[in-house]
């Protein structure tokens, strides 16, 4: 049984490395952003076919957008006249997808891990947009129409590489303060289940002698709206207590895949079939990718 100073030293070394991480890489990404005209992402994702769905799948791994967060470019997408698969794919990936996603697990879960993650949200992501395409789905899209919305409308954006620089910090602090508190409970959270929690408890009810442990998670993380950042803690230290991979991989795809205020939010554009259908989906992705990697792995 680890101390109270273990855990508190857990808990100061994993947020420090995940505060760093997070400033760093989303600085670079901002930065990158401010190069890449909106329109262009808009004119890659209006083609038509799986390429269309392909485009919108690596849109959202190149944006860090948390699951509510894909909500306003939703709503743009669809009234600029993007397909309804090529929607559902983005909404799908864009949650579990992005640059700092990638690295974060590269580094603390091992990077043949980011990539069998990657490779699987992916392809999950841009099936199930082309699956619900050919169901005909697209019917269950509300007419809407955001109040103010001009397509084309971008910000002005300097051109000295010193004030986009200050710029692209400033959107990554901004992006860190919305997210701390989500990160300090996932951290805290880890770093108890680190010191306190019992071994054999965690091993019996998820670990990789269990044949449900995949599904139990998937569905535990359901309910939870946790961003992979905060949910990263949590898994290092249920791998540190036995719990398999694959376990861990479904309940960070399940609790960051699905929100309840971002399924909020989307009943104001898709009706009850789609939602249902997304939540599904997003547990099925859960489970399919943590039986893999457990098999992979």
């Amino acid at each position: 049984m680890n101390t109270f100073f273990d855990t508190l030293r857990y808990f100061m070394i994993i947020m420090t490395e995940l505060a760093a991480l997070f400033i760093g890489i989303s600085t670079i990404i901002a930065l990158v952003l401010m190069y890449i005209p909106q329109e262009k992402f808009k004119d890659w994702l209006s083609g038509k076919g799986i390429w269309a769905n392909v485009m919108a799948v690596l849109f959202g791994a190149v944006t860090p957008f948390c699951a509510c967060s894909t909500v306003p470019i939703t709503f743009g997408l669809i009234q600029v006249g993007v397909s309804f698969g090529t929607i559902m794919s983005f909404v799908i990936a864009s949650p579990l997808m992005d640059p700092l996603v990638f690295i974060l697990l590269g580094s603390f879960m091992g990077w043949e891990i980011a990539v069998i993650f990657f490779i699987l949200t992916s392809v999950i992501s841009v099936f199930a947009g082309v699956v619900l395409e050919k169901m005909g789905w697209a019917d269950q899209v509300r007419n809407i129409r955001i109040k103010g919305y001009k397509p084309g409308q971008n910000e002005q954006i300097p051109k000295e590489i010193k004030i986009r620089l200050k710029k692209a910090f400033l959107k990554a602090w901004g992006d860190f303060k919305a997210i701390f508190w989500y990160m300090l409970i996932g951290v805290a959270i880890g770093a108890v289940i680190y010191g306190y929690l019992p071994e054999n408890l965690l091993a019996k009810a998820a670990g990789p002698d269990n044949p449900f442990a995949v599904v139990v998670t998937a569905l535990i993380g359901l309910p939870l709206y946790i961003r992979v950042e905060s949910a990263l803690p949590i898994g290092l230290a249920l791998i540190a207590k036995g719990v398999s991979m694959g376990a861990v991989i479904a309940l960070i795809i399940s609790g960051a895949g699905v929100a309840i205020p971002e399924l909020t939010m989307f009943a104001k554009m898709f009706k009850k079939k789609i939602i249902v259908g997304f939540i599904v989906i997003v547990f099925i992705m859960a489970i399919i990718s943590g039986l893999l990697i457990n098999i992979l792995i």
